[in-house]
């Protein structure tokens, strides 16, 4: 039968777990060209470049730690897949060289994913022919093995946990030990995409010994044996392993020549420059007598057709522009997401927008925009409907009512699916320009950048008054909260998560943020004024801005009061003293009711002042019991669809 009716038999939905890598992928690709409810599993955003040219959708795009329970268990759960196939792995490559790294996620991630998995239709699992270790030449399944790597051990290991779920426990699994698979989507560092690449530009790369034989294997062959080991695997063959192999013997030498007739190449080989892995055999072939008997499956693609299918691939996809710059820096293809926060922004919002489109395009990375419309009393609605239905990676999000900057960033965040996430203002004193300043930051390993406003410009009081702030703040808080850092800043994306998952209703995000740890660094900028209309900033509110930040992560007003009462205290025994030596000295001396007038009114006001500061934690506790809700939306534009109903809208976050 053929790959796409095969597919078609599939109990779904289905999970594809390592789905960013090369085989994971195919398996993805051509699951998704048949059906749609395949969802690829990848370990992180920062892996998934393949799955980002393959425009998998976000919806389906989900990313699990399989060394982690938990983790698993929450997407299984969601989305209850009936067919998984597992292609984790860690350790095949030399420059995988963590060993504990190669135990946990080959064998602890298998067992944390067979113990989840209990009462699925089929669990699949990538092994490996490096099982055989030293026992390479054709071996059949009951050859004996002997592991010459960590990587072999771990995954002979995983081979015989799978036996003992399928024989023992009645589990659905298969453990399939793959040779040499190679074709569309490979790492362009390996053998076969360098002699495909090079060939047809008429030359070789460098190679070891021409004797040193493979067994190779093209990669839809290898995803038809995935498909038919799902729909095979029967209580009769569970828990066993099958070698998905071509049984041909293929020499380096060999291959050469069949690249020089296909490519027409005029110079020789280069032999003996390349490093081979430590672990590496002289010879490697496979035999798959029990995979073509108990799963009917046989390779049906010749290496000379493989090579012309590949070379094609490559040719089709332009290979040098698209490939080889995504692998080489696959941080070009993550999706950073803006989240501007608007209020009365409507004359702003087209102009950050086109400067945001700039910047990303400057950048090289894919974008979502997220503008939240805090129930702005201008006509900012219109036009963000009007920028939402041009583009499709606009989302705007919008408010019952005004609930506060903090709230709108919260709003913004939990909808976003970038792999960082920058918080802006929506009146362009955040400069969007900057953004590629924080991205090359965060391409360097920091996880949080922070613009840090070396200067503004406004007043000269204002600039004193909000400098005056940030010292009174880092000195009073109990955490190190940098200074002149507003709201303006790059997080990445599990950062976010953490922040989201927050309970607290009052946020102070730019301390939140510092509170949260993380690598973290700040980038100077100028603060321009607002470039539109008329702030909406203004005393008061700048002082209740301070006096949140100061509420929120500092306990020493209270400690003041405490010091204050002492003070006072020890000061009032000190005027009891004296007052009786006076007494006992000048008995004639009279009562001064000025005096007594004047201490009235100051321990009145420190009273006052101490029940005003308990207060302000007082109130701070009773708004975090209340429990509401941060912020109300009230619609979601979503690739130019309006959402307003609620059971969608909290889809989304899920």
């Amino acid at each position: 039968m053929s790959l796409e009716s095969d597919i078609l038999q599939l109990e779904g939905p289905i999970f594809v777990f390592g789905a960013s890598g090369f085989i994971g992928a195919n398996i993805v690709e051509s699951l998704r060209n048949v059906r749609s409810d395949v969802f690829a599993i990848s370990h992180n955003p920062k892996s998934a470049w393949r799955l980002k040219l393959l425009n998998i959708d976000e919806e389906h795009l989900l990313y699990c730690d399989i060394n982690y329970k938990s983790s698993i268990e929450t997407i299984l759960e969601l989305h209850k897949p009936q067919t998984i196939f597992n292609l984790s792995a860690y350790g095949a490559y030399s420059k995988q060289s963590n060993h504990l790294l190669t135990y946990q996620t080959n064998f602890i991630g298998t067992l944390n994913l067979l113990e989840a998995c209990q009462g699925i239709h089929a669990y699949i699992h990538a092994g490996s022919s490096s099982e055989y270790g030293l026992n390479c030449t054709n071996p059949d399944e009951e050859s004996a093995m002997i592991p010459n790597s960590h990587y072999a051990v771990s995954k002979i290991s995983s081979a015989y946990l799978i036996h003992y779920y399928g024989k023992f426990l009645n589990t659905p699994c298969l453990n399939l030990r793959l040779y040499s698979i190679y074709g569309p989507w490979e790492e362009p560092d390996r053998l076969i995409p360098q002699i495909v690449e090079l060939g047809r530009n008429g030359t070789y790369p460098p190679l070891v010994s021409p004797d040193t034989s493979r067994d190779f294997v093209y990669v839809s062959d290898c995803v038809h044996a995935f498909v038919r080991a799902a729909l095979k695997v029967s209580p009769a063959i569970a828990g066993n392993s099958y070698n998905i192999g071509s049984g041909v013997k293929t020499t380096l030498l060999e291959l050469t020549e069949l690249a020089q007739k296909q490519f027409t190449i005029s110079e020789k080989p280069h032999w003996g420059n390349m490093v081979a892995r430590n672990w590496d055999t002289q010879e490697w072939v496979g035999n798959y007598t029990r995979a073509l008997q108990d799963l009917d499956w046989q390779p049906t693609i010749a290496l000379k057709e493989g090579l012309e299918k590949y070379a094609a691939w490559q040719q089709s996809i332009g290979y040098e522009q698209v490939i080889l710059p995504a692998f080489r820096d696959p941080k070009k293809l993550l999706t950073v997401s803006a989240i501007i926060a608007c209020y009365k922004d409507a004359q702003a919002i087209p102009d950050m927008y086109h400067r945001l489109v700039n910047t990303y395009n400057k950048i090289g990375c894919n974008y979502e925009i997220i503008f939240v419309n805090d129930n702005s009393p201008d006509n900012s609605q219109e036009v963000l409907e009007e920028i939402c239905a041009k583009d499709s990676n606009v989302i705007a999000i919008k408010h019952s009512r005004n609930f506060g900057s903090q709230a709108a960033f919260s709003s913004g965040m939990e909808i976003s699916t970038g792999d960082a996430v920058v918080l802006m203002d929506g009146d362009l004193q955040d400069p969007p320009e900057l953004i590629e300043a924080f991205v090359e930051q965060w391409h360097k390993g920091y996880e949080v950048v922070f613009g840090r406003r070396v200067k503004r410009e406004a007043s000269m009081f204002m600039n004193f008054a909000y400098k005056a702030f940030y010292k009174v703040l880092s000195r009073l808080s109990y955490i190190s909260i940098p200074k002149d850092a507003g709201d303006f800043s790059l997080m990445d994306r599990k950062v976010v998560e953490h922040l989201i998952a927050l309970p607290e209703k009052e946020q102070f995000l730019r301390g939140l943020r510092a509170w949260l740890g993380f690598k973290q660094i700040g980038v100077d900028y100028v603060r321009p004024e607002r470039a539109y209309g008329v702030t909406t900033n203004n005393l008061w509110k700048n002082i209740w801005w301070a006096k949140k930040g100061i509420f929120s992560f500092s306990y020493a007003p209270l400690e003041l009061m405490s010091y204050g009462g002492v003070f006072l205290t020890f000061l009032s025994i000190l005027a009891i003293i004296f007052q009786v030596f006076m007494k006992l000295a000048h008995p004639d001396i009279p009562h001064g009711v000025s005096t007594i007038i004047v201490l009235i009114l100051f321990f009145g006001g420190i009273q006052l002042l101490g029940m005003s500061i308990v207060g302000e934690y007082l109130a701070k506790v009773l708004e975090e019991t209340k429990n509401r809700p941060k912020f109300i939306r009230d619609s979601v534009i979503l690739k130019g669809k309006k959402i307003e109903k609620n059971s969608e809208l909290n889809r989304l976050i899920k």
